[in-house]
């Protein structure tokens, strides 16, 4: 079976966190059984890892001799049946640089905690195994509890979703996300089932084979059908008060949610000032608030929210700053105490898989720079901290932007003009392919007579058309 990630990017980027990357410049059967089951037991809900054989520590492509791949895939079969409970990592042998190389994508385990042999002589002690940083260890006594307490315990992001199918997952969006992260994997030689295993986002038999959470958030146009306020909410204030304000709420795959909310946000929040300064030839650019903190604020919360709760991500605009908040609040040890330190380092995860699926979008780096990547953005604008808010039982966590000092006394917020309505149009074509109207109609919230009239005008521009007919038929992007 195929591994989404390219060989290239896990060798050679720097999208998968150096702690979820075990590289072997050979064949060492038992220490790969050990981070094979590490792995498994995903002490840290990082979502696994990659296991490369045939890469030095520094990285140099050393290869496997052609011939020894058919026996290293058998023995690496004998190793996964050694893990108790059995685990089957995806295993993949790759030609990369000219050299075979084997990869081993070891998932989280659905049946944690698991143990593994301290050898591979006979009778052997089992032993848990999890990882320190870069490091396979064995648990110790205090760690061996916490893991054992852990039994069964799958975060909600990689659980299946019983009262779902197959069929809620949609193909095309598929399609784009492998596109969009340059993926080895080709949809078009594959079964949908053997995509869908492959991209780690359905389990089950083959009777009983139902998407995960992770899968019905990322490649669902309907997720809020199966999973609790799925959506982020964005309410413009347009007064002190609160008597005026304009609501707007993003649906879909979380991706696109994400992409058209952050769109709106800058529409209606973000302003540019330029000033001169006569001891200088080049003038001082800032605005309102800075693009950078609002996105990874933003993409925070949909990583880091709890989508068992009955509560979507909140954007708030007032006058004088936005505050994003999620719920529930921060894992510890952050705490309300803690969580405005410089340095703040939190090692466990909420949602070990929709991180995997931010990271390869570019859209995170999940390796703990989220309050660092904020705070430098806000002071590169010369605007104040930001604010991260949360309270003793940590029931929510909230991001809060204030405004540039420049900006403080004038008017941002004003309502949000007509143009905006079609930018959100074709952006909503543009992340999701083949969309049919009622589908931009139910996640635009545009009313129907205004949509007709702003799709004609970009089949009209050239830059959209239908295809299909009018019963099964799409919108899509024009030259993409």
């Amino acid at each position: 079976m195929a591994i989404p990630i390219s060989v290239k990017q896990l060798i050679e980027g720097n999208l998968i966190e150096s702690e979820r990357i075990e590289l072997k410049k050979g064949f060492n059967p038992e220490a790969i059984l050990h981070s094979m089951c590490a792995f498994a037991n995903d002490f840290n809900n990082w979502g696994g890892g990659y296991i490369l054989l045939g890469v030095s520590d520094n990285h140099d492509i050393i290869g496997l001799k052609e011939k020894q791949v058919d026996s290293i895939m058998k023995q690496l079969l004998d190793l996964s049946n050694k893990v108790q409970y059995p685990y089957f990592p995806i295993i993949e042998p790759v030609r990369y640089s000219g050299k075979m190389v084997i990869v081993l994508y070891c998932p989280g385990g659905p049946a944690r905690p698991y143990k593994a042999p301290k050898s591979l002589g006979r009778k052997s002690e089992y032993m848990y195994y999890i990882r320190h940083s870069s490091a396979t260890v064995i648990a110790n006594t205090e760690e061996e509890k916490e893991l054992i307490g852990m039994s069964n315990q799958i975060p909600y992001d990689d659980r299946i979703n019983p009262h779902a199918s197959i069929e809620d997952l949609d193909l095309q969006l598929m399609k784009v996300f492998l596109r969009e992260i340059n993926s080895d994997l080709n949809p078009n030689t594959l079964s949908f089932e053997d995509l869908c295993r492959s991209l780690n986002i359905v389990d089950g038999p083959k009777e009983y084979l139902k998407p995960k959470n992770v899968g019905l958030l990322m490649f669902s146009l309907n997720p809020e059908k199966y999973i609790k306020t799925p959506w982020i909410e964005v309410t413009v204030f347009h007064d002190r008060v609160g008597d005026k304000f304009e609501e707007k709420k993003f649906e879909g795959p979380i991706s696109s949610q994400i992409k058209m909310a952050l769109q709106y946000i800058r529409n209606a929040a973000i302003r540019e000032r330029v000033q001169k300064v006569n001891t200088q030839a080049e003038a001082i650019r800032f605005f309102t608030y800075p693009y950078t903190a609002i996105e990874e604020s933003l993409v925070n919360a949909v990583y880091h929210k709890s989508y068992e709760i009955d509560a979507p991500v909140e954007v708030r605009i007032e006058l004088d700053r936005i505050d994003i908040i999620s719920y529930p609040g921060p894992l510890p040890p952050l705490n309300k105490d803690n969580i405005n330190d410089e340095i703040v380092i939190s090692k466990r995860y909420r949602n070990r898989r929709i991180g995997d699926f931010l990271k390869e979008l570019r859209l995170t780096e999940g390796k703990n720079t989220g309050f660092r990547k904020i705070r430098a953005a806000m002071k590169y604008n010369s605007s104040p901290k930001p604010v991260f808010i949360t309270d003793e039982e940590r029931v929510q966590f909230i991001t809060r932007l204030l405004i540039h000092p420049d900006f403080k006394n004038e008017p941002i917020t004003e309502p949000l003009n007509e143009p905006l309505k079609i930018d959100l149009i074709f952006d909503f074509i543009k992340l999701n392919p083949n969309c049919k109207r009622k589908d931009i109609e139910k996640n635009t919230k545009i009313p129907l007579g205004t949509l007709k009239r702003h799709l004609q005008e970009l089949i009209g521009d050239g830059k959209i058309k239908k295809e299909g007919s009018d019963k099964t038929g799409g919108y899509v992007i024009l030259g993409e």
